[in-house]
């Protein structure tokens, strides 16, 4: 049994090489970036299973998919971000795998995992949509221009956290955590908190440069995965 089941997640690595290659030839990830994202799926192949790396795939096609969304606009501002580098992959997804490899054990590992991706989704989405809508510096709720570190907007907001619903539903749909209700409380509420962290350090610190994007990023999947450790 144990031998048949060890066969079966070296059938799922090999999935999740040929999904690294496409990210790779696709031009959503540089080369680094897909071999780290392997080497994170495979520590969640054997730690959690299968399940819980497709919830993170999940998150990377709604990151792609909004990435993709009004590219010509997006380009003419300056804002389309192509090919995403280890940085990317790493600050948006090594809390999720730290989360993953104990939540086959602790309970509250669980929330923090879809916390975590849940941040990582809403501040995604709300980036990549938001920019289309007219946004406001989160200190101050001045008009900025779109792309701005720190700046949310309405569209953007609700992107977030219809994309963080959407990781407490897949959650719940793939067994990760056994109450719908309390998937989608630990995917929107975590989600959109670590969100607003995200866009507080933008404007506080990044916009000053005492923080790069990829700490940004780091320090609200943090904050999203304590959040959904709390609520479990």
């Amino acid at each position: 049994m144990v031998e048949k089941l060890i066969m079966i997640n070296w059938g799922y690595v090999l999935i999740l090489f040929l999904l690294g290659f496409l990210t790779y030839k696709r031009k959503s990830l540089d080369a680094l970036g897909s071999v780290v994202m392997i080497v994170m799926g495979i520590i969640i192949i054997f730690s959690a299973g299968f399940n819980w790396l497709l919830l993170i795939l999940i998150f990377l096609i709604l990151s792609l998919v909004a990435t993709k969304f009004s590219k010509s606009y997006k380009k003419s501002l300056g804002e389309f971000e192509g090919r995403r580098t280890t940085k990317n992959v790493i600050s948006n997804g090594i809390v999720a795998v730290m989360m993953a490899a104990f939540g086959g054990y602790y309970l509250s590992f669980v929330g923090g995992f879809i916390g975590a991706i849940a941040t990582a989704t809403a501040d995604t989405l709300a980036s990549e949509i938001g920019v289309l809508h007219q946004p406001r510096l989160i200190t101050t709720f001045k008009k900025v221009e779109p792309g701005t570190d720190g700046a949310v907007s309405v569209l953007g907001t609700v992107a977030g956290m219809v994309g963080a619903a959407v990781i407490g539903i897949c959650a719940y749909l793939l067994g990760i955590i056994h109450d719908p209700v309390l998937g989608v409380i630990l995917a929107v509420i975590p989600g959109t908190l670590g969100c607003f962290m995200d866009s507080i350090l933008g404007a506080v610190f990044e916009r000053k440069d005492l923080l790069t994007n990829e700490h940004v990023n780091l320090i609200a999947t943090i904050t999203g995965a304590l959040i959904g450790i709390l609520l479990v």
